[in-house]
C-alpha cells in the first residue's frame, strides 16, 4: 500500500481537518447573520399586532443588540477561562432557546426577552467564532480562512431574507385560497412573523450538536497547561515539520504576557486596541445594519410594496455575499489594508449617492441600484476585514479580552443605530440619515488610512511583536 498520502498529511498537515474545524466554527457566523437579519421581515407585522409606537419599534429592533452587548462583554472572559469551544456551545443553546420563544410569545415583553436572549448568543459567537478560526488557521491562509466567517454571516443574512420572502409569499397564496385553520396556519400564515423567527431553530440545533466534533483551540490548550493535546492538534493542522516551531512560539509568547486588561493600554498594544475599537465603531456606523434590519422599510419608503421590498432585500443580500466571496479570494494576496482603506472610500461615495437619490425622490430602482453598489463596496472592505483583523492584532493571552472589548463596542454602536434610526427618519427624513452615514464613512476612511498596518502572511506572534517592538 502506498503510504505517501499519509506521510504528506503528517509532514504538511491535514487540510480536511482544518476545513472541518473552521466550517463548524463559522456556523456561528451563519447564525449571527440569520438572527440579525430575520427581524427585517417582521417589523410591519409585529408593529401592527402589538400596536407599537415608533419608540417601541426601535426597542424591538435593538433588543437583540442589547443582548449582543452583554454576550460580547462576557464572551472573552469566559472563553479565556473555559475555552472558546465550550462557550460556543453555550451560545448555540442561547440561539435555540431564542428562536423557540420568539416564535411563540403571547406578549410583546416575552418577545423582547426572547430576542435579547438570542442577542447574547450572537454577541458570544461574534467574539469566539472568528477568534477560534484565527487561532487554528496557519498564517499563510489565515486571512482567507477567517474571512469565511464573514461569508457565513452573508449566507446567514441571505438565508433569512430568502426564508422571509418564501414564507410571506406562501402565506399570501394560502390566504388567497381561503385556508384559515390549523396550527401551521397560525405560525406560517396568519401570524407569519412567528414562522420567520422559528425557522432559526434548525441551524441553531445543528450548530450546537456539531461543535462537539471539534477540539478546543491549541493556543487555549497550551495556556491551560495541556501542551501534549495542543501539540497533537498543531501537528494535524500544520504538519510535524512546522508544529514544533509554532508550539515554541506560542509558549514563548504566553510567557511574555500578563494576560490582563491593563496590558492592552500599554504603549504598542494601545495602538492595536485603538485600531480594534475603530473597526468596531465605524463598522456599525457605516449604515450597513440599517440596510440589514430596516431594509424593507427603507425600500418601502422608496416606493416599493412589501412583497417587492422583501424580494429586492434578497437581491441586496446576494450582492453582499458575492462580493464577500471576492474579498475572501483577495484578502491574502491584496492584503487587509488596501481592501479596508480603498473599499471605505468607495463606500463613502456610494452612500452619498444613495442619500442624494433619496433627497431628489428618484425612482425606487435607482435607489436599489445605489444600495447594491454600497453593499458591494462594504462587503469587500470593512465587513470582511473587521473579523480578520480584530482577533489577529491581539496577543494570545489577552485575545479573548481584547476581542470582547472591541465586539462590545461593535454591538453598543449597533444597538444605538438600530434604536435611534426609526425616530431619526421620522424626525429628519431618510435622506438625512444616509447623509449622516456618508459623513461618518468619510471620517472612517481617513482613520483607517492613518492607523491600519498590513498583517497578511504573518503569524499571530509576529503581529504581536510588530505592535510591542519599536
Amino acid at each position: 500500500m502506498d503510504s505517501r498520502p499519509d506521510e504528506r498529511t503528517a509532514s504538511q498537515g491535514s487540510v480536511l481537518f482544518l476545513a472541518w474545524v473552521c466550517f463548524i466554527a463559522s456556523l456561528g457566523g451563519f447564525l449571527f447573520g440569520y438572527d440579525t437579519a430575520v427581524i427585517s421581515g417582521t417589523f410591519e407585522f409585529v408593529e401592527q399586532q402589538f400596536a407599537l409606537s415608533k419608540v417601541e419599534v426601535g426597542w424591538f429592533g435593538s433588543a437583540a443588540l442589547i443582548g449582543c452587548i452583554l454576550g460580547a462583554a462576557v464572551a472573552g472572559w469566559f472563553g479565556d477561562r473555559y475555552g472558546p469551544k465550550t462557550m460556543l456551545i453555550v451560545s448555540g443553546v442561547f440561539f435555540l432557546v431564542s428562536a423557540l420563544y420568539s416564535a411563540i410569545p403571547e406578549t410583546f415583553s416575552v418577545l423582547i426577552i426572547a430576542r435579547a436572549v438570542g442577542g447574547v448568543g450572537v454577541g458570544m459567537a461574534s467574539v469566539l467564532a472568528p477568534m477560534t478560526i484565527s487561532e487554528f488557521a496557519p498564517a499563510r491562509v489565515r486571512g482567507r480562512v477567517v474571512a469565511l466567517y464573514q461569508v457565513s454571516i452573508g449566507i446567514g443574512i441571505l438565508a433569512a431574507y430568502f426564508a422571509n420572502f418564501l414564507l410571506l409569499t406562501r402565506a399570501q397564496e394560502l390566504l388567497a385560497a381561503g385556508q384559515t385553520t390549523g396550527l401551521l396556519h397560525f405560525y406560517l400564515v396568519r401570524e407569519v412573523w412567528r414562522g420567520m423567527f422559528g425557522m432559526e431553530m434548525i441551524p441553531a440545533a445543528a450548530f450546537t450538536v456539531l461543535l462537539f466534533t471539534i477540539p478546543e483551540s491549541p493556543r487555549w490548550l497550551i495556556k491551560a497547561g495541556m501542551r501534549e493535546r495542543a501539540g497533537a492538534i498543531l501537528r494535524r493542522i500544520n504538519g510535524s515539520d512546522a508544529a514544533g516551531e509554532i508550539l515554541s512560539e506560542i509558549t514563548a509568547a504566553l510567557q511574555r504576557e500578563e494576560g490582563t486588561l491593563r496590558e492592552l493600554f500599554r504603549p504598542g498594544l494601545r495602538k492595536a486596541l485603538i485600531l480594534a475599537l475603530g473597526l468596531a465603531f465605524f463598522g456599525q456606523l457605516t449604515g450597513v445594519n440599517v440596510v440589514i434590519y430596516y431594509g424593507p422599510t427603507v425600500l418601502r419608503e422608496a416606493g416599493l410594496q412589501s412583497g417587492s421590498a422583501l424580494l429586492y432585500q434578497v437581491a441586496l443580500g446576494t450582492i453582499g455575499l458575492i462580493f464577500t466571496l471576492f474579498a475572501v479570494s483577495k484578502i491574502d494576496s491584496w492584503g487587509r489594508r488596501p481592501l479596508l482603506v480603498g473599499g471605505m472610500a468607495f463606500v463613502t461615495l456610494a452612500m452619498t449617492l444613495t442619500a442624494v437619490l433619496m433627497l431628489l425622490g428618484a425612482p425606487a430602482l435607482w435607489i436599489v441600484a445605489a444600495l447594491g453598489i454600497y453593499m458591494a463596496c462594504l462587503a469587500i472592505s470593512i465587513c470582511s476585514v473587521i473579523w480578520v483583523m480584530t482577533p489577529e492584532i491581539f496577543p494570545n493571552r489577552v485575545r479573548g479580552r481584547g476581542s470582547s472589548i472591541a465586539t462590545f463596542v461593535t454591538w453598543s454602536s449597533n444597538a444605538l443605530v438600530a434604536f435611534v434610526f426609526p425616530w431619526f427618519v421620522t424626525t429628519l427624513g431618510m435622506h438625512a440619515a444616509f447623509f449622516t452615514f456618508a459623513a461618518i464613512c468619510g471620517v472612517a476612511t481617513v482613520f483607517f488610512w492613518k492607523l491600519t498596518p498590513e498583517t497578511r502572511g504573518r503569524t499571530l506572534e509576529e503581529i504581536e511583536r510588530s505592535f510591542t517592538t519599536r
